[in-house]
């Protein structure tokens, strides 16, 4: 996510250069073209292409209020998990009860190891939402992308564990079973009540309602008609904007031309840059960094001092 009040050019011309090019050179072309040969037959009526500007800022307009609301509900979605992550942990170290010193012993472990497999939970599911994964002849999961691996979930598993849910095609899923089986075991221990195991049990399935939508947002694509048209039709809009100025305005087409075509052009991209907020992209819900936020909550309840250090932003982009 770009917390930068100022974008960075770079960042700018990484998308657009070459359609920048594309509208400079167009541009250019029509000039030198209407100087050579006089273009006054295919100049196109100032109206004609007001009225098609108009229409194309609509469509641009929509399409970037529904890729915009695509992110807003990731965050959402990832807003709520922080608040259920700090309720598990709460829950977990106050509605368990030990009855004796060395039961005491027993349920600290347990109670360690259920919110040390959390936290490998919301870096896994992390990681599922961002990977492509590829499955060799074994089934064993492979990495592709190095920026986010399952080897982030190491300190958090038993090696046994770690191993296991490489195996999975569904890894946080499954670290929610292994979740349930330990409420089972704390509540035949006399860990908790059957009142308690509910109310935890529910928690749990919060944290599957919040994979569930995230994966309903990761694997339904934006309708591909908005981004296939919007395209087109910024194409077509920025290729007859020269011809509507080149008569009255000479040179000065080629500048003015430019301009209103990276305006449409950033339009369609603002939109277009939004649409999959779990791509790793610059604009992306910051699912690291909340990963994060929640690993350092989840130890400080704990008492812990192995806190994760904070996310600095990578020029003016925090992931």
């Amino acid at each position: 996510m770009i917390v930068d009040r100022n974008l960075k050019w770079k960042h700018i011309l990484h998308y657009t250069w070459r359609s920048i090019i594309y509208f400079s050179l167009l541009s250019v072309t029509v000039y030198a073209l209407h100087v050579e040969f006089d273009l006054s037959k295919l100049s196109i009526p100032f109206n004609a292409i007001a009225t098609l500007s108009t229409a194309l800022a609509i469509f641009l307009g929509f399409k970037s209020n529904n890729a915009y609301d695509r992110w807003w509900e990731a965050r959402k979605i990832w807003g709520l998990l922080v608040n259920y992550s700090r309720a598990w942990g709460r829950e977990v170290l106050s509605l368990s009860i030990s009855a004796d010193y060395e039961d005491d012993q027993a349920l600290k472990k347990w109670q360690t190891k259920v919110i040390n497999r959390h936290i490998a939970f919301v870096h896994g599911l992390r990681v599922f939402l961002r990977k492509k994964h590829a499955y060799n002849e074994n089934g064993i999961t492979e990495i592709i992308e190095d920026n986010n691996r399952y080897e982030d979930l190491k300190d958090f598993l038993s090696e046994e564990e770690y191993k296991l849910i490489l195996t999975k095609k569904n890894p946080p899923n499954y670290l929610l079973k292994l979740q349930g089986k330990d409420l089972t075991t704390a509540f035949k221990n006399g860990w908790i009540s059957d009142y308690r195991f509910v109310r935890l049990d529910e928690t749990l399935t919060e944290f599957n309602n919040h994979q569930g939508m995230s994966e309903r947002i990761k694997n339904t694509p934006f309708p591909r008609p908005y981004s296939f048209f919007s395209r087109a039709f910024v194409l077509i809009h920025g290729t007859l904007i020269p011809f509507a100025f080149i008569e009255e305005l000479g040179w000065i087409n080629i500048p003015l031309s430019l301009l209103i075509n990276f305006v449409f052009l950033t339009l369609d991209l603002i939109g277009e840059r939004h649409e999959d907020p779990f791509e790793n992209k610059l604009e992306d819900t910051p699912i690291t960094s909340i990963s994060l936020t929640i690993e350092e909550n989840l130890k400080e309840m704990q008492d812990r001092t192995d806190l994760p250090p904070k996310p600095e932003p990578v020029h003016g982009v925090v992931f």
